[in-house]
């Protein structure tokens, strides 16, 4: 495995994880398709995070967790286990979850639920849920009883063993989980009825969690019975050999590429970057319009071996900096609380509500506020649209991109610096923000300024495991 000594690492996140000081200028005009996946915070701090940072700093999504009354615990997944459509969750009140819509709504950011629609709650937790509905296993009181889940009869607890099989991923259980029958008309319009209800509170689109356990036509069902258009994408985890592919999902919206973290890190951690070259559909995946993608989420960062994570520092930042480059699927920055154990979930009070996200303490780690990775938003709002010019690679680690005539990207991979080298950058003549390392303020940068000459061209140094990014955007008056 090819990796720093431990010292160079810690120059490297110190040198591009510093936090931005401003808000800076809002990201150039154009569209804004970057998400960021505030992996369970609470209401109040989703609201405030849209208006000081996400809007300004050019983020056109923010995804939140599951808002629904779950069971009650300490872990991470209790979100994951309803026991009603409830708005009340450990992250707030119905009217808190309004007001951070409207909150987002007025930064510019539209807002993405992640809406648990498979299943219900399993038998692990006892009690009454967050909002003190009663519940038991396939009974939950105004809602659903037994007739409305699947009870596939197999393997003893009706749970998936076979992801070969198609009939027992869709209709066995998922580690217990009820598992509603999506393909029942009463249990269709529920559904839509709960996702009705998020819209009519300003919601711009869901995350369907666990699609891959639903046929695509009982999504498309649902879907067809939303009260307006919504943003929907799918999670659909792709597996060798399996009957079920993601690419049965396309026709409902977009549907998240799970290979691509996977493959990205492993290029960053073991292999070579020049291999990027034609990163996306040449490699199998899915058509760039349908792929939503992601160097790590909540899932992958507990349970895929080897995918990058905050725990990376640096070379996670430069991750997350080439997927905001690249123009292939639409991506989602990932953003985090500490975890020692795969469990654990958020920081929260002795009553078991979530603390209020303050970045950078209490455990928050807030990786869309990491400098790189702020600051290359702006640069994939610049680029959108633009096909890779001017592709460089040295058939290594030090690979180097333009996007049209609106930005540029060198990452350096290597163990050692790469200096004095041009590059064709075929960005218009003028001085740049290297937005790697600081970013424009009005008429100057934080960081250091690259002059591109009357043909595009500049030279940089670029130190082990670093790299230099230039836009439009931040181009100097």
């Amino acid at each position: 495995m090819r990796r720093l000594a431990l010292g160079a690492v810690l120059v490297l996140a110190a040198s591009l994880l510093v936090v931005p000081t401003s808000p800076a200028a809002a990201a150039p005009a154009g569209p804004r398709r970057v998400i960021a996946n505030l992996f369970e915070w609470n209401w109040v701090s989703v609201g405030n995070e849209c208006t000081s940072f996400l809007g300004p700093r050019g983020y056109g999504y923010v995804q939140v967790s599951p808002p629904q009354e779950h069971v009650r615990g300490p872990e991470w997944w209790v979100a994951y286990q309803p026991v009603s459509y409830r708005i009340e969750s450990r992250k707030g009140t119905r009217a808190q979850f309004a007001a951070m819509v409207n909150a987002c709504h007025a930064a510019g950011v539209k807002v993405i639920v992640d809406a648990v629609v498979n299943h219900m709650a399993n038998e692990d937790k006892n009690g009454p849920g967050w909002a003190g509905s009663a519940w038991s296993h396939y009974n939950y009181p105004g809602i659903y009883q037994t007739q409305d889940f699947h009870h596939c009869g197999r393997n003893g607890n009706d749970d998936i063993v076979n992801y070969g099989d198609r009939y027992e991923v869709q209709n066995c259980e998922l580690v217990n989980l009820a598992d509603l029958n999506t393909g029942a008309d009463y249990v269709r319009g529920r559904l839509a009825a709960y996702l009705n209800d998020l819209l009519s509170l300003g919601v711009d689109g869901f995350r369907m969690d666990a699609s891959k356990h639903m046929p695509a036509a009982d999504i498309a069902n649902i879907k067809g019975r939303l009260s307006r258009s919504a943003y929907m994408v799918q999670e659909v985890i792709f597996g060798a050999g399996e009957p079920i592919t993601p690419g049965e999902y396309t026709g409902n919206g977009d549907v998240h590429e799970f290979r691509y973290g996977k493959d990205l890190a492993r290029m960053f951690r073991s292999e070579r970057l020049a291999y990027l070259r034609d990163f996306g559909e040449a490699w199998g995946y899915l058509p760039t319009g349908s792929a939503a993608v992601f160097v790590d989420n909540h899932d992958t960062q507990r349970d895929v071996a080897g995918v990058l994570t905050y725990r990376d520092n640096g070379i996670y930042a430069l991750a997350n900096a080439f997927m905001l480059a690249w123009p292939y699927g639409s991506p989602t920055v990932m953003s985090s609380y500490e975890f020692s154990s795969r469990d654990q979930g958020p920081p929260s009070d002795a009553s078991g509500r979530t603390n209020n996200a303050t970045c950078f303490t209490g455990g928050w780690r807030c990786e869309h506020r990491w400098q790189v990775i702020a600051n290359m938003v702006g640069f994939r709002n610049a680029v959108e649209g633009t096909p890779v010019v001017n592709w460089y690679d040295n058939g290594n680690n030090h690979i180097a991109f333009g996007r049209g005539s609106a930005g540029f990207l060198t990452i350096n991979d290597e163990d050692g610096a790469i200096n004095g080298r041009w590059y064709d950058s075929n960005l218009p003549a003028g001085r740049y923000c290297d937005v790697i390392h600081g970013e424009r303020t009005g008429s100057t940068c934080t960081g250091p300024v690259i002059t591109v000459d009357s043909g595009g061209w500049f030279t940089a140094n670029i130190a082990a495991h670093d790299a230099v990014a230039l836009h439009i955007g931040a181009k100097l008056p």
